[in-house]
């Protein structure tokens, strides 16, 4: 396998724009007062990105999957992500070692 130096920048570049935005987004919101609005709208955005990422894996696996993904749903909306994603895992692994 060999290096391609204009592949590597390319993939360098895209890392930091990555970062650069992210980190970008958080400094703004240290200098801006949001109203309630604009901050409820701000914080639906995490539990919607776990259910954009988890509802494939509920509907084309198994019932332990499906179950799981119901479970970190429902956990989503109470608990931080970490925790509803790490719920979720326990679930699936419980199931799964249960038999189904």
């Amino acid at each position: 396998m060999t290096l391609d130096l204009a592949t590597l920048a390319a993939i360098l570049a895209m890392a930091g724009a990555t970062v650069l935005t992210r980190l970008g987004g958080l400094v703004v919101l240290r200098f801006v007062t949001l109203q309630p609005r604009p901050r409820k709208a701000l914080d639906a955005i995490p539990p919607a990105v776990l259910a954009a990422v988890v509802t494939p894996t509920a509907f084309s696996t198994g019932v332990a999957e499906t179950l799981a993904c119901v479970v970190t749903a429902i956990a989503a909306m109470r608990l931080p992500m970490l925790s509803a994603a790490g719920l979720g895992v326990f679930t699936v692994a419980l199931l799964r070692g249960l038999g189904l």
